[in-house]
């Protein structure tokens, strides 16, 4: 959540940023005046406990008729003490209740608008001309089919639409790449981590899940467990309640998991082959820092994406999310988009977010600073969602015989092939 402080200092600064969000600016009104009635009651409270205990003491040196009047004043103040106790935790309550609608506050730069407003700042490689070369590109399923490497039939047996099986080259596919992003992210000074994939609600809260994308996540009432949909959401709750020490800052981890989401807002879109589905494999990257650093860990973290995609010799654009693009803990987000010769156009691979605060302040995580103990930032950062680099390396590798390139950084864990025949 946003420092309480910043609310009562600077009101506005809190509207703007909502506004760019496209969310309640009336929302701050409501906050502000839920803060004041929530300290008003406290100060209430806190005045008539220190005549409570006060008036205690009197009432051990009174007699007779003095401390009747004393022991009734003493039992009106029980009462009165209790209401306000009271009132002051349902205010309390509902400051926070508010304070957890509030999107983390958007950073001056970041491109207004919504969705299809975000700013490309880089393209990286050059798309093949397909039709130079002679032949017609085929699809990622296509191609998964014709290599053995996918199967959506069985997929949907087993589990339902949007499920798939990935077979002989496709699995391999995704352990080489797993490989890859585990050994390159340990060169960069990250800690390999397997997370949990199941998480509670104070974790899947904590780091802004049960908000605005809700709708799609998984829930297990019997056990009030969360399938996470990113393993951003453990290792964000990894140092919950805790406090660190600055001098071990930063924290970098590496983390393969797989993910579940509803995708309950994409009915009829992505609805062939792997591109968008149910559940999927990724490698994520996430960083505990000091707030000072946090900006050039957010480059670090882009930058990283960028050589992976590169590594891959895949074409891609870098884009700046629009304000209202950018989900609840994001203060600035970027997206990395990879060529898909099929569709003609960029589609989304991978993300980075500086979520600054917002998510320590949720979740508990500090650090003793030499100024004091204070939040950490938080960040995270996509570096292999497996299904679609697999789609990516499919499409825009094949060959005319149907044969696939392998590109240079893959093939040591793909037994040192250069090509994958079908």
């Amino acid at each position: 959540m946003i420092d309480p402080k910043v609310l009562r200092s600077d009101p506005d600064r809190v509207r703007r940023s909502q506004a760019l969000r496209g969310d309640s600016v009336e929302l701050v009104d409501e906050l502000l005046a839920a803060d004041e009635l929530r300290r008003s009651s406290i100060a209430s409270y806190e005045q008539l406990r220190a005549e409570q205990k006060s008036i205690g003491k009197d009432v051990a040196r009174a007699q007779g008729d003095e401390k009747a009047q004393l022991l009734a004043r003493t039992k009106q103040l029980a009462a009165d003490v209790k209401q306000l106790q009271a009132d002051a935790d349902a205010a309390g309550g509902r400051f926070d209740e508010l304070m957890k609608q509030v999107g983390n506050l958007v950073i001056d730069g970041v491109p207004e608008g919504g969705e299809d407003d975000g700013v490309v700042v880089e393209t990286v490689g050059t798309p093949r001309d397909f039709a130079a070369e002679g032949f017609e590109p085929k699809d990622h399923l296509e191609l998964g089919e014709l290599h053995g490497a996918i199967d959506m039939e069985r997929g949907a047996k087993i589990s339902g639409s949007r499920f798939y099986v990935l077979t002989g080259i496709g699995a391999q596919l995704e352990i080489a790449l797993l490989n890859l992003a585990m050994s390159k992210a340990a060169e960069w000074g990250f800690t390999p981590m397997i997370p949990p994939a199941l998480v509670r609600p104070s974790a899947m809260e904590g780091t802004g899940f049960l908000g605005q994308a809700a709708q799609d996540v998984y829930h297990l009432p019997a056990d009030d467990l969360y399938l996470v949909g990113t393993s951003e959401v453990a290792l964000a709750a990894y140092h919950s309640d805790e406090i660190l020490e600055a001098d071990t800052l930063p924290r970098r981890y590496v983390a393969y998991s797989p993910c579940f989401r509803r995708e309950a807002g994409s009915h009829g879109k992505d609805t062939r082959g792997i591109f968008r589905v149910h559940w999927f494999d990724k490698v994520e990257m996430f960083v505990h820092c000091d707030p000072a650093d946090a900006e050039e860990w957010h480059q670090k973290l882009l930058g990283y994406e960028k050589d992976f995609l590169t590594a891959l010799e895949v074409p891609f654009q870098v884009l700046d999310v629009a304000s209202g693009d950018l989900g609840l803990s994001a203060a600035r987000k970027y997206d990395c988009y990879a060529w898909l010769p099929t569709q003609n156009r960029y589609r989304e691979v991978t993300s980075t977010s500086n979520c600054t605060e917002f998510q320590a302040r949720r979740l508990g995580i500090r650090a003793r600073f030499d100024d004091g103990v204070r939040p950490v930032a938080t960040l995270n950062g996509t570096l292999c969602a497996m299904t679609r680099i697999i789609i990516m390396l499919l499409e825009n590798h094949q060959q005319a015989d149907g044969s696939i390139h392998v590109p240079e950084a893959l093939r040591p864990f793909l037994g040192g092939r250069e090509a994958l025949v079908p």
